[in-house]
């Protein structure tokens, strides 16, 4: 490998794995990646991606084998038309690829997608998939032992996130697809638990394995440290969930891990023409005000809009409070302490004159009556607001009373 250059082979790059793999690596290449620095490599310029894929031609795999500095292995076979075509598709096409790279004495590192089936115990006893990803393991340890090359072996379990293919070999695909698209799924046992792994989570590690900084088990195998176990039933509550949050404007509870990523994979299989969804905009001559999201212990957003010359608000609460944004427009926000001083008179009204150009927060302090008035005669005031609770009609906590 020379300081200044990197060439990376890429096997079964226009797959699941592979084009996110691709998408990351030119990022890097382009500039565009700066906290993924590439060993050994100092302009990023200066990387080389080789894409090989089914379509690809003997001559060009021979070509990038001769170059290549590191070698991703991502292509196989996963849903083949007969059980034979696993071993030929698998195993064949690994003992192609080493034998390329022993033809020109090329040692680079070489990592092997495998799978957890290749371990043929458990539920994968038996299993001509898992049969055929254990023969490509022991070829590329003997093909490590022959020739000296570092060899990364990882046995992935069950993959999930943007770009993986439906209704193939992924339920959360599948799942998160059919739920995205109005259409119907079927789940045998609610109790089956999955082992997930996140493509950005396997991205980080492929980096983290370029660079020779990949982990490993107490087995010599190289694994994705981030890994999550899960059953079918909370996989389709939480998608379910996600479908529902533009009906009831829920943000999705992302504290945990997984949660973060499976909503980001849902939305990945959303139709071109779902992107976008209506709110409901309440409106009156004075203007409009509608709720965008809404959490249990976060809050709401929501958005007011006041014609010209409009005041709105007018009210306090006792413990409810709220953070007023002006983001567009001209405004006079205005707050009093309810009651009277020890000399019997009013509290004084504090004044805020707010507008968009220069992006202030203004809190509604408890126990404060409080408006917010458009003092234009032409533009609308637009103003972001929220609230520190969902609305409640049961219990508003919300009291009429003039600022002035």
């Amino acid at each position: 490998m020379g300081e200044s250059v990197m060439k990376i082979l890429v096997t079964g790059a226009k797959g699941f794995v592979g084009k996110n793999l691709v998408a990351s690596l030119k990022n890097i290449r382009d500039g565009k990646d700066w906290v993924h620095p590439i060993k050994g490599l100092e302009h990023p310029e200066d990387l080389t991606i080789y894409e090989y894929d089914i379509n690809s031609t003997p001559e060009e795999l021979d070509a990038y084998c001769k170059d290549a500095d590191f070698v991703f292995n991502l292509a196989g076979v996963n849903r083949p038309k007969n059980q034979e075509d696993f071993m030929k598709g698998n195993f064949g096409f690994a003992s192609t690829l080493l034998d390329t790279l022993k033809k020109y004495g090329n040692k680079a590192p070489v990592m092997l997608s495998s799978s957890i089936q290749a371990s043929l115990t458990g539920r994968f006893a038996g299993s001509e998939y898992g049969k055929s990803k254990l023969a490509g393991e022991e070829l590329f340890q003997k093909y490590s032992e022959e020739t000296g090359a570092k060899v990364l072996i990882y046995r992935f379990p069950n993959l999930f996130g943007k770009w993986c293919r439906p209704n193939y070999n992924s339920a959360v695909a599948t799942f998160s697809n059919n739920i995205a698209n109005d259409l119907p799924i079927t789940v045998n046992d609610r109790s089956t638990e999955l082992e997930l792994l996140y493509i950005d989570d396997l991205i980080e590690e492929m980096i983290l394995a370029l660079n020779g900084e990949e982990h490993r088990d107490e087995q010599g195998f190289c694994i994705c440290p981030v890994t999550f176990h899960v059953t079918l039933g909370e996989i389709v509550d939480l998608l379910y969930q996600f479908k529902e949050s533009r009906n009831d404007l829920s943000v999705p509870d992302m504290s945990d891990g997984f949660s973060k990523r499976l909503y980001a994979n849902y939305l990945s299989y959303l139709p071109t023409d779902g992107f976008a969804y209506k709110l409901k905009m309440n409106k009156d001559d004075r203007g409009s005000f509608t709720e965008i999201l809404r959490t249990a212990d976060r809050g709401q957003v929501s958005v007011n809009i006041s014609r010209p010359g409009i005041t709105k608000g007018q009210h306090w609460h006792h413990t409810k409070n709220e953070k007023f944004v002006v983001v567009s427009g001209k405004g006079l926000i205005q707050l009093r302490k309810i009651g009277e001083d020890e000399n019997g008179n009013p509290y004084p009204v504090v004044n805020y004159e707010v507008n968009g150009d220069d992006i202030t927060v203004v809190e509604m302090i408890p126990g404060y009556t409080h408006n917010i008035i458009n003092l234009s005669e032409t533009e609308n005031l637009v103003t972001v607001m929220w609230a520190n609770e969902p609305f409640d009609p049961e219990h508003p906590d919300t009291f009429g009373e003039s600022v002035s």
